[in-house]
């Protein structure tokens, strides 16, 4: 039986405290991880909401060029000068004024 407690004795391996720390560590990693790709998402939205409003805009001197009136969001798309009516921002048919929709695109 002393055998037996000496040789569980000389046994090596992780102290409980030793496994808590790295418990730690893996979760300060984890939340830096994620704070990082909402940080890359919300860059993504802002990019995806000034493309659109860029889009909508020319899609809106197109419809005054050629109608000599400006159109909002499903209006253009009838006309042919966009292929789904804009989601992030909004066409103004009576002055031609494109505006973000949202807080998704605040900022952008």
């Amino acid at each position: 039986m002393y055998k037996q407690l000496k040789k569980m004795r000389q046994e090596e391996g992780f102290t409980l405290i030793e496994l808590l720390i790295v418990i730690v560590i893996l979760g300060i990693l984890a939340a830096v991880v994620v704070f990082s790709v909402k940080g890359i998402q919300d860059r993504g939205q802002k990019a995806a909401c000034r493309a659109e409003f860029s889009t909508v805009s020319v899609a809106e001197e197109a419809n005054y060029a050629k109608f000599t009136a400006y159109a909002d969001g499903p209006g253009l798309v009838t006309a042919g000068f966009l292929r789904t009516a804009p989601t992030l921002v909004a066409a103004n048919g009576t002055t031609g004024a494109v505006t973000y929709l949202g807080t998704t695109c605040a900022g952008a």
